[in-house]
């Protein structure tokens, strides 16, 4: 695989090319030459599309995919495929598949059906057997395997003892433990934020309160047993508050924050779309502007579109009954560049890779390429022509977004697509 890219403008504060636009040349899937101008070889495939911007290839830290179990939600090979033509050239994925993946076979089935992409699969081990929250499942075998972190997907783990052993145990091979932010005997059975569109709406509230607790109390055993803590898609202003000081203390945790947790309030549910059931909920202004205000300060870590595709008959149904999710890959960076500005976007987009024991790529010569390509420009209408997940539940159906991404390079394999919609 050789390729040109022409004139591409490079956005990588720590590269010494940070805001030039120059050539690069990829040959054999190394950064070969960067230039003003570069004559490549002969047969060397040259992209120059509009507006041609490149950084360090992006990471998303909660992808779902369906197989095994559910296929027809999303299969390995199209859910990575979507993420390479998103800009992804790695995610993490969750082990909310059937069954769980909470064994070393399990794992080595997820990696080995990921070979051949531009996009690299990393998975999260199941914290807890089957994800049921009541015993400890193969930790130690699963990152011999290749897992990259431990949690059960949208499930808290309900005992703090069981906690507790766990952040004792992966210690003691430096594993990082995921505990989703949630005291369900709280939420009961809510199914959005607590609050006047609840009141108003008639559907059973999730306080934040439900959040916080759970937020605490984890924060309290990591003080206690020390240990590696991720906290994934927090919601409110009070739970980031709790992480800063954390932070501040010297304990050894990180956080997330979904985009749709970011880019929408409670509000859209006026009209009852199931689309928007999430989980955390979406909540109020106040807790969306200090998310956002927590990423600019550093105190929350990472950006995730927290792809989850859900099939239409689970999501097709009662507000009630339906199911949590919302795909986001597709539409993760024209979210994201529409509320902080592309820069900011493509930076957050590429960190997290050394919290999960993951190569840092840089932009430079005789480095591997593991590239992100796209234009941060384009303005359009997000639509389901957009949507490449099998599945079509997306929350931002029909959302302005600015910022176009063409695909990816990495892993040797180039997955382009230069034609603006």
């Amino acid at each position: 695989m050789n390729i040109l890219l022409k004139s591409a403008r490079i956005i990588a504060p720590q590269s010494e090319y940070h805001s030039k636009s120059l050539d690069i040349l990829i040959q054999n899937g190394i950064i070969s030459d960067i230039a003003d101008t570069v004559s490549p070889p002969e047969g060397t495939e040259i992209v120059q599309p509009k507006n041609l911007h490149v950084s360090p290839g992006w990471l998303d830290t909660s992808v779902c995919f369906g197989e095994p179990g559910y296929e027809d939600r999303e299969t390995i090979t199209n859910g990575l495929k979507t993420a390479a033509k998103s800009g992804f050239t790695a995610v993490l994925v969750n082990p909310n598949t059937y069954p769980v993946a909470d064994t070393n076979a399990d794992i080595s089935f997820l990696i080995s059906r990921s070979k051949d992409h531009a996009t690299a699969l990393h998975p999260i081990g199941a914290l807890t057997a089957k994800s049921e929250s009541v015993d400890l499942a193969e930790l130690y075998d699963m990152k011999n395997a290749g897992a990259v972190a431990f949690g059960d997907y949208q499930v808290p783990v309900s005992n703090p003892n069981l906690l507790k052993i766990a952040l004792q145990y992966t210690s003691n091979f430096g594993g990082l433990v995921l505990s989703f932010p949630q005291e369900n005997r709280i939420s009961g059975k809510g199914v959005m934020n607590e609050g006047t569109t609840s009141t108003r709406l008639g559907l059973k509230g999730i306080p934040a309160l439900a959040e916080e607790l759970q937020v605490a109390r984890d924060l309290f055993l990591l003080e206690y047993t020390g240990g590696k803590l991720h906290i994934p898609t927090i919601s409110t202003a009070r739970s980031a508050e709790l992480i800063g000081n954390a932070k501040a203390k010297g304990l050894d945790v990180s956080c997330s924050v979904a985009i749709h947790n970011l880019f929408f309030t409670d509000t859209v549910l006026e009209e009852f779309d199931t689309s928007y059931k999430v989980l955390p909920p979406l909540r109020g202004q106040e807790d969306t502007a200090a998310l956002i205000e927590g990423l600019k300060n550093g105190i929350i870590d990472f950006v995730t579109s927290d792809h989850n595709p859900v099939d239409v008959e689970h999501k097709n149904v009662e507000f009630d009954h339906a199911m949590y999710g919302s795909t986001g890959l597709e539409s993760a960076f024209g979210a994201l560049a529409s509320l902080l500005g592309a820069e900011s976007a493509t930076q957050l987009l590429s960190k997290g890779r050394s919290r999960f024991g993951l190569m840092e790529h840089l932009i430079a010569r005789g480095q591997k390429a593991d590239l992100t390509l796209f234009d941060p420009d384009t303005e359009y209408t997000f639509g389901r022509e957009h949507i490449l997940s099998t599945s079509k539940n997306s929350a931002f159906n029909g959302q302005k977004l600015k910022g176009k991404v063409y695909g990816c390079i990495a892993n040797g394999i180039a997955e382009i697509n230069t034609k603006q919609q």
